[in-house]
């Protein structure tokens, strides 16, 4: 890793961060030099975290520059068709496989965030949170490897469908519902309850790209 003023994080890891919270947005241009003094690292990582994030589909170029990507519609659409069976597959493995240490810390997160109603971006860091423990307690590499893929891309959404109204209490209330079928060790009830929270996910990022109300 590439020693910065942002500490073990090279590149790679400070540029998609950035992604993530919307520093970078879809269609913003990103540029070597100027990426290179916000993390204080040289432009040699920075090339090659650009090239990566690249091949990955996150950045798309535009003329000789790169920009953050968007997805349109039917890559929207698969994106959560994949991620509704994987997540529901990481569930029902977490049912199994949980360690009763990794189902408290997930109970304790749902309770937490009963706390941040009204706080929609600090819900949506504690939701990537809760999310990141469900793929580890399945206890399977590989399938978090490709749920890390599937959430890398999920940076490219520019806003949090948590921001609609009701959203975050329905929302808390999947989550609750997850959480009851692994405490459960009931794996079909855990990734029943993961793929609605996933379809309401997706209904509700519908309508926000729409401008439905």
């Amino acid at each position: 890793m590439s020693e910065s003023r942002n500490g073990q994080k090279d590149a790679y890891e400070l540029i998609l961060d950035a992604i993530d919270v919307g520093v970078y947005k879809p269609g913003d241009r990103l540029v070597e030099s100027e990426l290179a003094d916000r993390f204080g690292v040289s432009r040699t990582p920075i090339r090659e975290a650009l090239q990566r994030l690249e091949t990955q589909s996150l950045l798309a170029r535009d003329g000789r520059s790169l920009i953050v990507a968007s997805l349109n519609h039917n890559q929207l659409a698969e994106l959560y068709a994949v991620r509704a069976e994987l997540e529901g597959l990481a569930a029902r493995l977490a049912a199994q496989h949980a360690a009763p240490e990794e189902i408290k810390v997930l109970r304790n997160m749902v309770e937490e965030d009963r706390g941040r109603l009204d706080k929609p971006e600090a819900l949506a860091r504690t939701n990537r949170r809760f999310h990141k423990q469900l793929h580890l307690a399945s206890h399977n590499r590989y399938l978090v490897q490709q749920l890390d893929m599937v959430h890398r891309t999920m940076a490219l959404l520019a806003t949090t469908s948590l921001a609609v109204e009701g959203r975050s209490a329905t929302a808390i209330a999947e989550h609750d519902a997850i959480v009851k079928g692994i405490e459960a060790r009931d794996g079909e009830a855990a990734a029943t309850a993961l793929k609605i929270h996933i379809s309401q996910a997706f209904e509700t990022r519908l309508k926000l790209d729409s401008g439905a109300e």
